[in-house]
């Protein structure tokens, strides 16, 4: 067996150490709202659940040579956001929002996405994704050295849940329905494939 001691890795090696080992990830398509009112649109795939109660999710969002992205920046400036699934119906059109734009441009707009009002936050999300959730920042941390942040890590409490009809069943979801997609390293993605089941010890 390797042992690699991360410290004397460039951040790009334990990047790719880390994407590698850490799969598959679910993918989170975060819409937020500038300050100039543009409708800001990206995938991240460092994200997962934090609580059920209340309900909260987690992104952390890199920073690139210490420079905030635009979702971070609004996400702060706003205290809201809209997190949607990736799934196999709307993945290439969120690939497309992956594209390095300018803050005045929107992904949205670029990729064309139906943008749709939500109800509880100023936030619109986008109509093409079966699972929408509208957050309210709960908490928020800048990770890494002060003179150098690496990332920012968000909490959000999600204040409404917006489920495709077809998908929900008597307060579950229907996974195949979903047909959610993660991600891998490099360019690969992954469906959700054979499954199986195991019951927990009592």
């Amino acid at each position: 067996m390797i042992a690699i001691d991360p410290s004397m890795n460039e951040e790009r090696d334990n990047y790719k150490l880390l994407i590698g080992s850490i799969i598959p990830r679910p993918i989170a398509f975060v819409t937020t709202v500038s300050k100039d009112g543009i409708v800001n649109g990206a995938p991240f795939s460092f994200f997962n659940i934090v609580s059920s109660q209340p309900p909260m999710i987690s992104l952390a969002i890199q920073r690139k040579s210490g420079i905030q992205k635009d979702t971070a920046r609004n996400i702060l400036e706003t205290k809201e956001f809209v997190v949607h699934i990736v799934d196999e119906e709307n993945v290439e059109m969120v690939n497309e929002t992956a594209a390095n734009l300018p803050s005045s441009q929107s992904e949205i707009e670029a990729a064309k996405f139906t943008v749709i009002p939500s109800t509880k936050v100023s936030v619109p999300g986008v109509k093409e994704a079966k699972i929408r959730m509208e957050c309210r920042l709960e908490h928020s941390l800048q990770l890494g050295e002060n003179d150098s942040p690496a990332a920012d890590f968000i909490i959000g409490k999600v204040v409404q849940f917006h489920i495709a009809d077809h998908i929900y069943e008597a307060g579950r979801i229907n996974q195949k329905g979903l047909g959610a997609v993660s991600r891998l390293a490099g360019n690969d993605y992954t469906k959700i494939g054979d499954t199986f089941e195991l019951k927990r010890p009592k």
